[in-house]
């Protein structure tokens, strides 16, 4: 049984409502079953799947969620079968229900890279606190220290080089040498 690289796991992992979620059809993926056979499985075990394990997307979310995953439909055309979202319980229920053993497999490595989320989250939040509570503790020398600190933790900005001109630049060195 082939190992699925974490981060392929990662980058299905989707935040809708507020919520890390995945949905039917990357779990269907990865378990390497159809997308209609884990639902229904799903739709036989009903019950075991409440609304904090397991809600259908609005026709609005698979809208949203489609134009984001630069799938277009025809005009007037519609998604057939809203999506079922599966949260971390969910996921972990689906573990009762679908019993290949890729299926197994498959869920371990998914509840891992959830608890690994959850660690790297709570990680940087101590981190932050603690940076406050020295920043709070010592005067402004350090500030330019903190401020620095605080570039370091932000979210990586694209250092991607743009190809071409712009045009702004090249009319104000048009003007200059004239």
């Amino acid at each position: 049984m082939e190992v699925i690289p974490q981060q392929i796991i990662e980058n299905k992992i989707l935040i809708i409502r507020g919520k890390k979620v995945m949905l039917d059809r990357d779990l269907a993926v990865l378990y390497g079953v159809e997308a209609k056979v884990l639902n229904q499985a799903v739709k036989r075990n009903f019950k075991r799947f409440p609304s904090d394990f397991m809600f259908q997307l609005s026709q609005e979310e698979a809208m949203e969620l489609s134009r984001s995953q630069f799938v277009t439909l025809k005009r007037g055309q519609n998604i057939k079968y809203l999506p079922y979202a599966f949260t971390e319980n969910g996921v972990a229920m689906l573990s009762s229900v679908l019993n290949s053993e890729r299926a197994i497999t498959v869920n371990i490595q998914i509840m891992r890279t959830f608890t690994k989320l959850r660690e790297m989250l709570a990680t940087h939040k101590e981190l932050r606190q603690k940076i406050e509570e020295m920043e709070k503790k010592y005067d402004a020398q350090f500030k330019i220290v903190f401020d620095a600190i605080r570039q370091i933790m932000a979210s990586p900005e694209s250092k991607e080089k743009k190809i071409g001109f712009h045009v702004r630049e090249r009319m104000l060195r048009y003007r200059k040498s004239s």
